[in-house]
């Protein structure tokens, strides 16, 4: 399960193919593996993520990455989980993590850290501490005249970051060496079926594909 928290506004026009709302772009995410393996390595319960930070659209490059680990995992795992965040046993262009590693000039050693994670999908809540590095929380979108809660998603069958996505807002907080602070804007919450040649299709179980 994955938490996304960008700059950009609620829609994240780069979703469609469009340029980012501010012209840059900055995310920290949450990502934990509830269940999962990497080649003999059982990944269940392991969780990290990536702060990551670019000075224009994320297909021009020149980006730097932050990835960190919980501290709890054990060595094969933490090496593992590294692996996947930086795309380095990913086909050419198989997934959303290749991508983001192959647009950084800047991919620094990662941090181990205590990594606690809540997450739900359908509530569209969610949050997130990498102790002494990033905090994020998520909320559902509200209506600005109601204040009802405003729920709405992103489906993408042939994409290579996830097929269904529940869409809100997000407030996040990193330190060292991609500091940023996000107020308020674009909140993503996916479940993510992959293997190093993509996303599994039809295997998301996410609210909106019931």
């Amino acid at each position: 399960m994955t938490f996304a928290n960008c700059n950009c506004a609620y829609g994240c026009p780069c979703q469609f193919n469009a340029l980012p709302t501010y012209g840059d772009c900055r995310a920290v995410v949450f990502t934990r593996i509830d269940r999962g393996r990497f080649g003999e390595v059982a990944l269940d319960g392991v969780k990290g993520g990536i702060i990551v930070s670019w000075p224009g659209p994320v297909h021009m490059g020149k980006g730097v990455m932050q990835p960190f680990v919980d501290e709890r995992a054990n060595p094969a795992q933490r090496d593992a989980l590294l692996r996947i965040l930086t795309g380095q046993d990913t086909e050419e262009m198989a997934t959303g993590f290749w991508v983001y590693a192959k647009m950084c000039d800047t991919i620094h050693e990662p941090v181990y850290t205590r990594v606690e994670i809540e997450i739900d999908m359908e509530a569209r809540t969610a949050q997130c501490r990498a102790e002494g590095l990033a905090e994020t929380r998520g909320e559902p979108i509200r209506n600005p005249v109601t204040g009802a809660e405003h729920r709405v998603g992103i489906l993408q069958p042939n994409g290579f970051e996830y097929e269904v996505s529940e869409i809100g807002r997000g407030w996040s907080e990193a330190k060292g060496t991609v500091p940023m602070r996000l107020e308020d804007s674009y909140g993503s919450w996916f479940e993510l079926h992959m293997t190093q040649s993509g996303v599994i299709r039809g295997a998301n179980r996410g609210a909106l594909a019931a």
